[in-house]
């Protein structure tokens, strides 16, 4: 049941469980429990990813503290922390591949990265005298659990796999310690960033496919992978060999890549990633020089994998 409560009667003069939307809602305690149990921890949901990633910020590092950050993170995340330098943040970039720097105050990978695709070297990470996020969006819990392998926080824009459906927009940390859910929880209430029933119930629904849905992405994905490896307009795929998100670079340059994102007919030419429907997009106009031009970003749905294919090929080959 979808409550949309904003305030609930105290009983016998009490706050009960539920008495404010701010603090907590039904909706989203019980969307908070489906994901904890997937991803192993304390759960909590932000109105997106991005909000998730500032409450993150904001409750663990003090005016004066240095995240080490991926450096081919989700543009996104980066362009955030730069924004929080205002008020003293500080913030390193560094290849996730290898070892974190040393004098991080907080150590942030991402697996895999968006859209570069590549992996952390989470050994090297956790071995960190800091603690360390892991943002599992592409990989979802079901590729992969970060607080297993020892990470402190596992991030999720939730509005991608998990939510799935390109319906909801949402984000999730999940923590290792009670201590550190409580202290998210505790500022995320006092900051008012905080999730609408609507949304929290719409990830609790999508939550039940997740692993349906991450499986059919995988054998498409591999499939169009395998594909894109041998087209003759193609000169690099990035695939890590799960999950729906690969990037591709188009032989030609930026012209070229721009011509096949303005060629698809069935798959999308939208911004976005993890539904059900396949979307693409160049990256250069949003990442600049961060990304190679002619790269193109491609989030593989659930369509039948021979037609994804036949419209790629018609899109590279017009």
């Amino acid at each position: 049941m979808l409550d949309r409560s904003t305030t609930w009667p105290y009983e016998k003069g009490e706050p009960g469980d539920f008495y404010y939307q701010r603090y907590s809602h039904p909706a989203g305690v019980e969307a908070e429990r489906r994901l904890g149990e997937l991803d192993g921890g304390h759960a909590l949901l932000f109105p997106s990813g991005s909000g998730a990633t500032t409450a993150l910020l904001l409750t663990f590092l003090e005016s004066g503290r240095t995240v080490a950050v991926a450096k081919d993170a989700y543009y996104g995340t980066p362009t955030l922390m730069l924004a929080l330098e205002h008020w003293g943040l500080r913030m390193l970039e560094f290849d996730q591949t290898g070892p974190p720097p040393a004098g991080a105050d907080l150590v942030w990978v991402e697996s895999p990265s968006n859209p570069m695709l590549t992996l952390p070297d989470l050994d090297a990470a956790v071995a960190h005298s800091a603690p360390v996020v892991v943002d599992a969006t592409a990989s979802t819990p079901v590729y992969l659990r970060p607080l297993e392998e020892g990470a402190d926080f596992s991030l999720h824009s939730a509005t991608k796999f998990l939510g799935g459906h390109h319906d909801v927009l949402l984000g999730a940390v999940v923590c290792r310690s009670e201590d550190d859910y409580e202290r998210l929880k505790e500022f995320r209430s006092r900051s008012g960033i905080v999730a609408a029933p609507d949304a929290a119930w719409l990830l609790a629904r999508s939550l039940e496919t997740l692993e349906l849905r991450m499986e059919r992405h995988t054998a498409n994905a591999r499939e169009v992978a395998r594909r894109l490896g041998s087209h003759p307009a193609v000169e690099r795929v990035r695939y890590p060999g799960f999950g729906g998100l690969m990037s591709f670079d188009v032989a030609g340059g930026a012209e070229a890549a721009r011509g096949v994102e303005t060629s698809v007919r069935m798959i999308r030419n939208a911004t976005s990633l993890g539904g059900t429907r396949s979307v693409l997009e160049t990256r250069a106009r949003w990442e600049g020089d961060r990304v190679p031009e002619n790269l193109v970003r491609l989030s593989v749905g659930l369509e039948d994998a021979d037609e994804i294919w036949a419209d790629l090929e018609q899109a590279l080959g017009s």
